[in-house]
C-alpha cells in the first residue's frame, strides 16, 4: 500500500502542525524555567551588590531636588516632590553604615511603598533587572555577617563572580529606627 500523494499545501500544513507541536513543547519548558526563576531590581551600595524585589521597588528616579528637613537625622537627606507627592528621601548607605552616599551621575532613588505612602531610598548605582534560581543560592559572606545591612538580608546568590545579596525593602520600612528620623 503507497501513501497517497499529497498536494503542496497539504505537505506545508503538515510542517505547520509539527512545528506549533514542537514550539509549544520547547515554550512550555521555557515559561517552566522563568517561573522558578525569582526577579529583582539589581542595585550597588558602595562595594555591595543587592537585589530587591521587583514588587517592592515602585520606580527608579533620578535625584529629584530635595528640601532638607531640620533637626533630622544625617540620612533624612529631606522631602522630594514627586509628581505632586511629597516623598521623605533616605541616604539608604548612611542609614545602615552611617557613611553617606556620594554623589555622581549614577546615583538613583528607588521609590519603596510604604504604609502612609512612599519613601526615596538614594542608592550608588541601580544595575538593572537580576534573576536567580534556586542553585544560584548562597550562604552569607562572613565579612558580612554583622554589619549594618545583614538584618535586611533574606539570601544570598552567585552570579557569575559577583555576589548578590536579597534586600528586604519591607524589612527596612517596617523596622523601628526607619521610623525614627528625628536627631
Amino acid at each position: 500500500m503507497t501513501d497517497p500523494v499529497k498536494s503542496p499545501f497539504e505537505i506545508l500544513a503538515d510542517y505547520e502542525r509539527r512545528s506549533l507541536a514542537h514550539s509549544g513543547s520547547a515554550a512550555g519548558a521555557r515559561a517552566a524555567a522563568a517561573a522558578s526563576l525569582w526577579r529583582g531590581v539589581g542595585f550597588r551600595i558602595g562595594e555591595r551588590n543587592l537585589v530587591s524585589s521587583l514588587t517592592e521597588v515602585n520606580e527608579i528616579l533620578s535625584i529629584p531636588d530635595v528640601t532638607r528637613v531640620p533637626g533630622a537625622r544625617s540620612w533624612m537627606l529631606g522631602v522630594a516632590s514627586v509628581r505632586g507627592n511629597l516623598i521623605p528621601l533616605i541616604d539608604l548607605k548612611d542609614l545602615l553604615s552611617g557613611e553617606a552616599t556620594s554623589v555622581s551621575d549614577s546615583t538613583r532613588v528607588l521609590l519603596v511603598r510604604q504604609s502612609g505612602g512612599s519613601v526615596g531610598l538614594l542608592v550608588d548605582e541601580v544595575v538593572g533587572q537580576r534573576n536567580f534560581s534556586a542553585d544560584q543560592r548562597t550562604g552569607a559572606p562572613a565579612q558580612q555577617a554583622d554589619d549594618g545591612f545583614a538584618r535586611y538580608v533574606i539570601e544570598h546568590y552567585a552570579l557569575g563572580d559577583a555576589q548578590w545579596a536579597r534586600f528586604s525593602m519591607t524589612t527596612l520600612v517596617r523596622a523601628s529606627e526607619f521610623a525614627q528620623a528625628a536627631a
